[in-house]
């Protein structure tokens, strides 16, 4: 048999197209061809495949060797075909039988002695295989985080010399069986360190109960970063889905996904000198970007004002819709977004305005040249935006501990699950016509809301948005109604603004 054909993944944003690798030998000089749209990755397979059948004695072909990578049209990139490539050689030369090889689909990038290494994006790709009837083999290192997918049926692998002892009947081929992931209790950090900071304590608990995103404006050393840190352990827990989707995303950012942070809400914190495709993603083949990696999780973005205008702007859309399209001239990703934004400022380029010291100098221009920074329609989009002022000395020497993030996470998950009752999705994300459905209020908070729209020239956004915050704060309350005290403390948290 001078031709074999395999079954493989590539990956295309959250997508994992099938592959099929063709093998052919043909009579002439002896020459190695790649075909099918390969990035450089793919090409330099041919050394690898070489090296690794050679140095586990089997026999190179001294032939004509092409293999086509299909469909032609669909970018191929990273090492994880080698093992089909050099898997197929072995059939096409009949080392090895190739009945059963379409079975299976394959993806393993090849060390120059045969050993398999780990790949990127083999959650994805094993959610793909599970769905077309066939087993995946992949390497070892990879088995725990495939086996996320329930339905799936994962064949882990060390070397190549140990798949083709499976292949000629020479070991068992068993199917990957993993142990349960033990619940590991999260480690953030505890919300009971806050002193004081009472009304930004309770707006996060509102944040974190709907999913809100939130601006926290104060002088140096208030503990706005202290208070954003701690937002993970307030959140509540995360659904089997979320959790599946939160890994197969930083399966295709960072190469495999950790187990030890199975269910664990990510909080991720980009430097102000993180550049736009930094925050939403890109490159030539698209990977995510943070607003991705911090799916169902924190994105905390510190120094508000330091990042560049252009990076904040690409945040307007991925708010509002919950999903990234990357597009370049011949290619386009779409790769999840629903993250809760998290930002912390402070109030003038010196940061000591409404400092109770008096110690800003910096002039009323100056103050509104750096709150310029932030544009109208990226601070429209915020939900809640609240002060966090200096605490006085006295506070700060007060014994006692605040109240514990396990205690508030009690209330957030309570609030979410009647959401998820209600409306199958958390409040944050109610369209136009779900608003007008469920967090309509009572006729004295229509009044009240009529009389902050007339007085605050509320955006139809901004409208919105606090329909939304007043059904949450709803929530936490166990209220089956909007009530006219709800609409004004979610009043409260948009009054602020730029002022």
């Amino acid at each position: 048999m001078s031709l074999a054909v395999l079954y493989s993944r590539a990956l295309c944003g959250m997508d994992a197209p099938l592959v099929t690798v063709e093998v052919h030998l043909a009579n002439g000089l002896p020459r190695f061809t790649i075909v099918g749209l390969p990035e450089a990755e793919v090409k330099e397979s041919k050394d690898r495949v070489r090296a690794a059948l050679q140095n586990g004695r089997f026999k190179f072909p001294a032939r004509r060797i092409t293999v086509n990578l299909a469909p032609a049209d669909l970018p191929k990139a990273s090492g994880r075909f080698d093992l089909p490539i050099a898997l197929g050689i072995l059939a096409a030369t009949g080392q090895i039988p190739a009945d059963k090889l379409d079975q299976y689909e394959w993806a393993g990038e090849l060390s120059l002695n045969g050993k398999l290494r780990p790949i990127r994006g083999a959650l994805a790709m094993t959610y793909r295989a599970a769905r077309s009837g066939r087993g995946f083999v992949l390497p070892e290192q990879n088995a725990g985080e495939a086996a996320l997918v329930k339905e799936a049926l994962i064949y882990p692998a060390t070397s190549l010399l140990q798949l083709c002892a499976r292949l000629t009947g020479q070991e068992s081929w068993e199917p990957y069986h993993a142990e349960p992931i033990a619940s590991v209790p999260n480690n953030y950090p505890d919300m009971a360190d806050v002193k004081g900071q009472v009304q930004a304590r309770r707006a996060l608990e509102v944040a974190a109960a709907g999913g809100h995103s939130v601006l926290m404006i104060g002088p140096p050393g208030t503990g706005k970063t202290m208070l954003a840190k701690r937002i993970p352990g307030i959140l509540p827990p995360m659904t089997e889905q979320e959790a599946l989707e939160s890994a197969a995303i930083q399966s295709l950012g960072f190469g495999s996904f950790d187990l030890a942070n199975w269910e664990q809400r990510p909080f991720r914190a980009p430097h102000h000198t993180a550049s736009a495709v930094a925050l939403v993603g890109g490159g030539s083949l698209p990977r995510p970007g943070e607003i991705s990696l911090a799916l169902h999780g924190v994105l905390f973005l510190d120094e508000l004002p330091e990042f560049e205008r252009r990076v904040l702007e690409v945040l307007r859309e991925p708010l509002e819709s919950g999903h990234i399209t990357i597009s370049r001239a011949a290619r386009r990703a779409d790769f999840p977004a629903k993250f809760q934004l998290i930002a912390a400022m402070n109030p003038c380029p010196c940061g000591y305005l409404g400092h109770y010291t008096n110690r800003c100098r910096c002039t009323p221009d100056q103050v509104a040249r750096y709150r310029g920074k932030i544009s109208g329609p990226l601070l429209d989009r915020i939900d809640i935006q609240i002060e966090v002022p200096a605490l006085p000395k006295e506070d700060l020497l007060r014994a006692g501990q605040g109240e514990a993030s396990s205690m508030i996470q009690q209330r957030t998950a309570a609030a979410r699950q009647r959401q998820r009752e209600r409306q199958k999705i958390s409040n944050a994300e109610l369209a136009i016509q779900d608003i007008e459905k469920y967090c309509m209020p009572d006729t004295k908070g229509r009044q009240m809301l009529e009389r902050a729209m007339t007085r605050l020239n509320i955006s139809a956004r901004a409208y919105h948005r606090i329909l939304k915050l007043a059904r949450t704060i709803a929530d936490l309350s166990e209220s089956e109604s909007v009530l006219a005290a709800h609409v004004a403390e979610a009043i409260q948290y948009r009054r602020m603004g730029m002022n």
